[in-house]
């Protein structure tokens, strides 16, 4: 299977605003410190790891929101490392995100119809009527659902709504930023059905960030577990539970959850 992502050394360092000097720049921290792996055409893997890890931060540079420092990253053959905007342009379209709070990435002055069209607009496509009914029935909400307000929506329903916003452009990767993490065991469930049906229906490829190892092992055929900028791990994802290598990993499966405390993850 071909790689659609291709990332080689990459390093990433930011300001550390937390310890900037009253006059004079902040300090530069670096958040991740040489990552390498691929991510094939319609995989769906999984980055996992604790707070302050940098898979949000790994997510962002995938999608290019942040610029590596070092190294380098290639999108279908192309290498987007330090592209400048307008050259991302094109690439924008391919390459979605949906993120963590609906809420937060939804305005809420604009219908859902309306939230649906606006990339479609900006990108230009033709049919947006047409694109936005697709879009709503992928995610099974009701056409009326394109006349609705965020506010007027469940937690459950706005994070469809930014799901169909991510596919109506006809992607080729999803970035998925712990969105399942706000939501009720319920409509997890839901949620991950429907990614699990839409990478299987688009032939799409998705990375899906999460603190949560038993999400990841609910949807993700291979799992990348980072730790302090690192990867510690990056395999299989039955292989990871069945038999995981680093000491991190454990440490993250023995915080999952059990019903029955006798309970193993095999």
């Amino acid at each position: 299977m071909a790689d659609l992502y291709t990332v080689a050394d990459l390093h990433l360092t930011l300001a550390d605003m937390t310890a900037k000097p009253l006059f004079g720049p902040a300090p530069r921290i670096e958040i991740l410190k040489g990552l390498s792996f691929t991510i094939p055409k319609g995989a769906v893997v999984g980055i996992v790891g604790g707070s302050g890890s940098g898979k949000s931060t790994l997510g962002r540079a995938l999608v290019r929101l942040l610029e590596p420092s070092a190294g380098t990253i290639r999108f279908d053959g192309t290498d987007i490392t330090h592209l400048s905007e307008p050259a991302l342009r094109p690439m924008r379209r391919r390459i979605q995100m949906i993120f963590q709070d609906p809420m937060s990435s939804l305005n809420p002055r604009h219908r859902v119809g309306t939230i649906i069209a606006e990339p479609l607009r900006l990108h230009r496509m033709d049919a947006i009527p047409k694109r936005i009914s697709r879009a709503l029935d992928h995610v099974g909400l009701p056409q009326h659902f394109a006349t609705r307000y965020p506010h007027e929506l469940s937690g459950g329903q706005r994070q469809r709504v930014g799901i169909a916003r991510a596919i109506a452009l006809e992607p080729n990767f999803i970035l998925a930023d712990e969105i399942v993490s706000g939501l009720d065991v319920s409509s997890q469930a839901q949620v991950l059905n429907l990614l699990e049906r839409l990478v299987a229906d688009l032939g799409l490829t998705l990375a899906f960030i999460s603190h949560d190892l038993s999400v990841i092992r609910r949807l993700c055929q291979r799992t990348i577990v980072l730790h302090q900028g690192r990867i510690v791990e990056d395999r299989a994802t039955a292989e990871l539970f069945a038999n995981p290598q680093a000491a991190y990993t454990r440490e993250l499966l023995e915080a999952i959850p059990l019903p029955d405390p006798a309970q193993v993850w095999d």
